[in-house]
């Protein structure tokens, strides 16, 4: 009967817990990315990516990523340039790799700076931001696929620089008001 009485004691603490995290959500002014952008960009997003022509493998990975960005974060879909009124341009400009560790003579700890540039024209009309992403990578003392880390890098370079962007994306409409479309 004791074990009885806790355990109910106990199921009834996790119910006002989770009753209290549902609360405060919901009463702090939490909104999703998806909601939020409704007040950024219309449904259509025409997504353009500009080929560095230094580096031009990384261009598939950049348009993957921001179009993933469109359908999953924004809740939006990619149209063509006349049937959309919003556009995202995307251009890589580059990266640099710095060596921040070494052992025996080589290098086994890096740092990459990838730059990416977005211009966005929405709602709330044209903006150019540009975004300096920071990604520390170990490097194998005896790696000979030096190419394939350096993608690597940068693919999460760009992954950070997105997130960056629908930071910022957020942050503008949260200070839009809703009914000021």
């Amino acid at each position: 009967m004791r074990e009885m009485k806790y355990t109910f004691k106990l199921s009834i603490a996790y119910i006002i817990f989770f009753v209290g995290i549902v609360f405060f959500l919901s009463a702090c002014g939490y909104k999703p990315i998806g909601v939020v952008a409704k007040t950024v960009f219309d449904e259509a997003i025409y997504v353009e990516v500009k080929v560095d022509s230094v580096e031009p493998e990384n261009a598939p990975l950049i348009r993957d990523e921001i179009n993933r960005v469109v359908y999953t974060r924004f809740q939006k879909r990619v149209s063509s340039k006349e049937e959309a009124t919003n556009s995202l341009i995307v251009s890589y400009q580059g990266s640099t790799f710095t060596p921040i560790g070494y052992e025996n003579g080589y290098i086994v700890r890096y740092l990459a700076n990838v730059r990416v540039r977005f211009e966005m024209k929405s709602k709330t009309g044209k903006q150019i931001r540009t975004i300096t992403a920071v990604h520390e990578g170990d490097i194998e003392a005896t790696t000979l696929n030096s190419a394939s880390l350096r993608t690597q890098a940068i693919s999460q370079g760009v992954r950070k620089a997105l997130d960056q962007f629908v930071a910022f994306v957020c942050a503008k409409g949260s200070l839009i008001q809703p009914d000021a479309k």
